[in-house]
Formats: C-alpha cells, structure tokens, sequence
C-alpha cells in the first residue's frame, strides 16, 4: 500500500476568515489531521468546523522560553505526526512563508526526508498594506526589511524607492514583552533615516486589520516625531521615496539600440 504521508503547509490569510483561499480550505478539510498556529481563537474555531481533527501548536510557547526553541519543538511536532502515515495540514496566521520559520523549515526537512511537501501561498499584511495605503511597488520598487536588522546591520536601502521597515514596535526586543517599550528603538530608527530624509518626511505607521469590521490603523507623523506615535508588535513604518532618479542617458541609448 502506497504510504500516504504527506505535508502541506497552508496560509489562514491576515484577515480572519475571509482570506482562506479555496485551495487552502480544500486542504484542511481532507487532512488526517490540522496542526495551525494562528493566535485566533475565532479563526481556530472556523478550522475545527472544516477539520475537527485541529490541534493548535500554542503549548510549545512557555514565558521565558527562547522562540527558537518553541519553533524547533514545532517542527519536531510536526515532522512525527507527518511519520505516522498522515496527511498533515500545518496552518499558520498570514502567509506561511512570512516571518514564518516552523512552515519552511518543516517543509524543507520533510523532503530531505523523501516526504511530499509543499507549501500554499496566502495573503500578508505586506497584501492589505498595498491595498489599504494606495501603493503600487511596480511604480518605483519596494524595498522591505525587518526593523532590528535593519538598525543593526546596517541594511543599504535606495531613498529614491518605496521603503517597508516591519516590526518597529519591538525593535530590540528577544521575547514576547507586554510591557516593552518601543520608544528608545523608533528614536534610533529615525535617526538612521533622517539622515536620508531629513526629519520633515512624512512616514506612516501602518496596521493592517485582522478583521473586516475594523479599519487598519493609518497615522501619518514626520520622521523627527515617529518615537511619539503608539505602536506594536504589528506596527509597520511605510516610507515614502524621495523624488525619482533621472534616467541613465547613456543606457537609455544602448536600450533603444538594442531593441529598436
């Protein structure tokens, strides 16, 4: 008999619900079993109506523990049941390949061990941050980094292109903290880029909304003043680019030799 292990890692969508493709909702139904980290419990209800076999990965989290460590026992977790001869659906909040390390490397680990694997796309914050600001990354790129390394590695970035810094209400922060503060962290976000900007640019602070009755959080706020504004472990800072750079005149006439 042919061996029915097999994974398949699938997104929920940012917005609760309402961004579940059908691929994704075909999937979960005709697994053996659910294993999902979502962090919803409405949206983990919704999965236990599709598939009552769901059991959540939250218990790996423990206070104090170190996040690698939980997310190695995920994987571990779900590489076993995966063994038992199942159809395993991981679902995880987002897209599952978004600041998502358990749904990679799941993925990754299941075929070095000659199990099928493979992953769906789902909708991000990076989808609804498009959507709800009016952006379009075609017109002059978009350059996207995670706030902390951006700051400590000293991340290159082009002014003269869109600019998305993720995460900067909890720049510095190793563990989940209620009460960090994310102040001391903008303060060094805003000088690095003022020096690219200067502190007059406008930026936005930016919060997608995880539910269609509720509106995203848009708050504007010049780079000088960006400590002051309210933020979270969802807050994203969008950074307008400067004005464009001229074309290159002499590759814009290699081009039209080139190409007629």
């Amino acid at each position: 008999m042919a061996s029915r292990a097999e994974l398949v890692v699938v997104g929920t969508g940012y917005r609760a619900i309402g961004d579940l493709t059908l691929e994704a909702k075909a999937c979960i139904e005709q697994a053996d079993l659910v294993l999902c980290l979502i962090g919803d419990p409405m949206v983990t209800g919704f999965l236990e109506r599709l598939n009552p076999s769901v059991r959540t990965l939250d218990g790996f989290y423990a206070p104090g523990k170190p996040r690698p460590e939980s997310y190695e026992e995920m994987v571990q977790d779900i590489l076993a049941e995966v063994h038992r001869d199942q159809l395993v659906c991981c679902a995880l909040y987002g897209h599952p390949g978004v600041f998502a390390y358990v749904g990679h490397e799941a993925v990754r680990r299941a075929r070095l061990q000659g199990v099928p694997a493979r992953m769906l796309a789902g909708s991000s914050a990076e989808d609804w941050l498009f959507a709800d600001l009016g952006l379009d990354p075609g017109t002059c790129g978009c350059q996207s980094f995670e706030a902390s390394d951006f700051l400590l590695r000293r991340r290159v970035f082009d002014p003269a292109s869109l600019l998305v810094l993720w995460q900067v209400g909890v720049i510095g922060m190793r563990d989940r903290d209620p009460d960090f503060d994310h102040r001391p962290g903008a303060a060094l976000l805003a000088e690095r880029l003022t020096a690219s900007y200067g502190g007059d640019h406008q930026v936005t602070v930016y919060e997608a909304s995880p539910y269609v009755v509720t509106p995203p959080r848009i708050s504007p706020v010049p780079l000088a003043k960006l400590s002051d504004v309210q933020m979270s472990a969802s807050s994203t800072l969008v950074v307008p680019p400067l004005p464009a750079r001229p074309v290159d005149p002499e590759v814009a006439a290699r081009l039209r030799a080139a190409c007629g």
